[in-house]
């Protein structure tokens, strides 16, 4: 019998990677069935501006060198080459029918779910692919408590965020403990969120 790989797609602007996004993957690769945890690094997500982004292979390449080494990690840029802003049941499909032999599963956080009637097809994404739903301040499951594909994570909340990384940055903050030290040696050469 071949063994199907579970696998977390764990998708964001990641505006920029930092920390908190390590710590709950590794949360997830660590204490749930998931054999993988990839980061799908979105170009625009449709229900965010685009004006405070960062150009989008800068935020890759950010977010390249901090799944470096991490076995289990890996990093996605699939919605590089698809119409944009990108949509997450048309990247669930493309990943499905290239990798047949995976089983997906969406990293999201409980704020998400407040906004998941506003997804595009979000009744087919429910009805064919799990949400791990972490939890974030404020938030809960809320009307989708108890849905058979939505598994609520018992995980540490992480109050830091990639806002608050731009803001302390542009303020002249020094936030190296809330960056990969990669990601940080990198904004700081490249003098990013100034």
């Amino acid at each position: 019998m071949i063994r199907q790989n579970r696998i977390g797609l764990f998708f964001g602007s990641f505006n920029p990677i930092h920390s908190g996004h390590m710590m709950l993957a590794n949360y997830m690769l660590a204490f749930t069935d998931l054999h993988e945890v990839w980061f799908v690094v979105s170009p625009q997500n449709p229900l965010k501006e685009k004006k405070t982004l960062l150009a989008d292979y800068h935020r890759l390449d950010l977010v390249y060198k901090a799944v470096d080494d991490y076995p289990g990690f890996s990093v996605v840029d699939i919605e590089f080459r698809m119409p944009k802003p990108s949509y997450t049941i048309d990247t669930l499909v493309r990943l499905q029918e290239r990798y047949p032999g995976s089983v997906f599963s969406v990293i999201v956080g409980a704020d998400s779910l407040q906004s998941l009637h506003k997804w595009k097809n979000h009744t087919q994404l429910l009805e064919q692919f799990r949400l791990l739903v972490y939890p974030r301040k404020g938030f809960d499951a809320g009307t989708y408590a108890g849905h058979p594909h939505i598994e609520v994570i018992n995980a540490p909340e992480i109050e830091v965020s990639s806002s608050f990384i731009r803001r302390a940055i542009a303020s002249g903050k020094d936030v190296r403990f809330f960056l990969p030290p990669k990601v940080y040696d990198y904004i700081t050469e490249m003098h990013f969120y100034e």
